[in-house]
């Protein structure tokens, strides 16, 4: 029989404390924009040039297409098509960028595409660009990548901070007596928190409660008729909550359709992906030291998190995310608290949550090639529709081959029944 050689791909570039002092610059999937537009220039304190990628349409994808197998999940298929677009672009020196994406751990692409976006920028001719992995668990190693604690204390304060006006600005936009009031405040406040992390202020504990209130105070002085409107609740897969190009202009679509919608908390989903790692631990077993690490980080976390929805809730008016302590008290009898694949038991929580909060309409969306996330979803909604008759939900799925049009013709038929539900309430 004949002998078949596999092909030896190139052992990965490692970002260094050269590539950082040349001031390479670091690509970075466009997810959040309102939140990245507080972490960049915490970044930049520490020496990191850092830019968005937010190109999107059928070029992208066709080049993501070209390098990455057909049945690959969405995200990393879109990613690795705004990659290597911005390699194209003319807009950044090919010998002098880097790229970064996320890895938590998991059995999803944070853990694993990194290593296959290396190969596909090897076939398409890039063999030398570093990509540096951001993760909280030591996964590799680079020397570039070192940052004072007051930078990443900064980071986590942005984090908050962008949580807080995301929250708290999509439930007083739909009712604005002027329009772009809202995005006027949180265009303020941006800039306000960029000058006190530059002055090495605004990230202890005490000045971030300050500026929470003082941002709460602001935004119950925005000028509001509270007219009935759908309220819709986007949960599912990280990057497709998050990213503009990967979920097709979901929010601009719902503010068409005079929705109000809430979009979960990017840091809530830090503390249950973070808890999850510490129940593995529990019930499957581990080294001493990681557990101890894992319940003092947990301990840190959960007091983070109760800072920014304590903030949240010393204003009524405004809906508070529910801790993820109280959350996974949601999903007993649905699944176990170590279940997280796919977004796992976090999925049937929230929508319980939000559909005793008033947003029982909820949009679930789906990249196509996630098999957990399918299974997750698709086992969890009948059983939630049991516990709670409310729940109205629809998923979406998310793929080169899905037309927007599609896509939002399925919204509109939740969204008519949700339209129906809203007259009867007011009859």
């Amino acid at each position: 029989m004949e002998s078949v050689t596999l092909k030896q791909y190139k052992k990965r570039v490692e970002y260094s404390l050269k590539m950082k002092r040349e001031k390479y610059t670091i690509l970075i999937p466009e997810m959040a924009p309102l939140h990245f537009r507080l972490i960049k220039p915490i970044l930049a304190r520490d020496g990191y040039n850092t830019a968005l990628m937010g190109d999107e349409g059928p070029e992208v994808l066709k080049k993501g297409l070209q390098y990455v197998h057909n049945d690959i999940c969405y995200p990393c298929l879109l990613i690795t098509g705004q990659m290597l677009t911005a390699m194209e672009s003319g807009k950044y020196d090919p010998n002098k960028v880097a790229m970064m994406i996320t890895q938590s751990g998991g059995g999803c692409r944070d853990s694993n595409y990194i290593n296959l976006m290396r190969k596909a920028f090897e076939k398409a001719g890039y063999p030398n660009v570093p990509f540096i992995s951001a993760n909280t668990w030591f996964m590799e190693y680079n020397s570039g990548v070192l940052m004072r604690f007051s930078t990443l204390f900064m980071a986590v304060a942005g984090m908050v901070y962008g949580d807080f006006l995301m929250i708290l600005g999509n439930q007083v936009r739909p009712y604005e007596n002027h329009k772009g009031d809202t995005d006027a405040l949180i265009d303020s406040w941006i800039n306000k928190l960029i000058d006190q992390f530059e002055h090495g202020r605004g990230y202890t504990r005490k000045a971030m409660r300050k500026n929470l209130h003082a941002m709460g105070e602001d935004f119950t002085k925005i000028e509001k008729t509270l007219t009935p409107k759908v309220k819709v609740a986007i949960v599912g897969e990280l990057f497709l909550k998050y990213s503009i190009p990967g979920n097709n202009h979901l929010e601009e679509f719902l503010v068409s359709q005079d929705c109000e919608y809430y979009m979960p908390s990017m840091l809530g989903f830090g503390v249950y992906k973070t808890n999850g790692a510490l129940e593995e631990l529990k019930k499957f077993g581990g080294k001493p030291l990681k557990h101890l690490t894992m319940e003092i980080a947990m301990k840190w976390y959960f007091g983070i998190e109760d800072l920014l929805i304590s903030a949240i809730e010393e204003f009524p008016e405004f809906t508070a995310p529910e801790r993820v302590r109280d959350l996974m008290k949601r999903s007993e009898g649905i699944l176990d608290i170590a279940n997280s694949m796919g977004e796992g038991w976090y999925v049937a929580a929230e929508i319980l949550e939000f559909a005793e909060h008033g947003y029982e309409n909820i949009v679930c969306v789906q990249p196509f090639g996630c098999l957990p996330c399918h299974v997750a979803v698709k086992g969890v909604l009948n059983k939630v529709r049991q516990i709670n008759p409310k729940v109205n939900a629809v998923d979406i799925e998310y793929d080169p081959g899905a037309t927007k049009v599609n896509q939002e013709n399925r919204i509109k038929l939740m969204l008519a029944v949700a339209k129906e539900n809203l007259e009867n309430e007011n009859r």
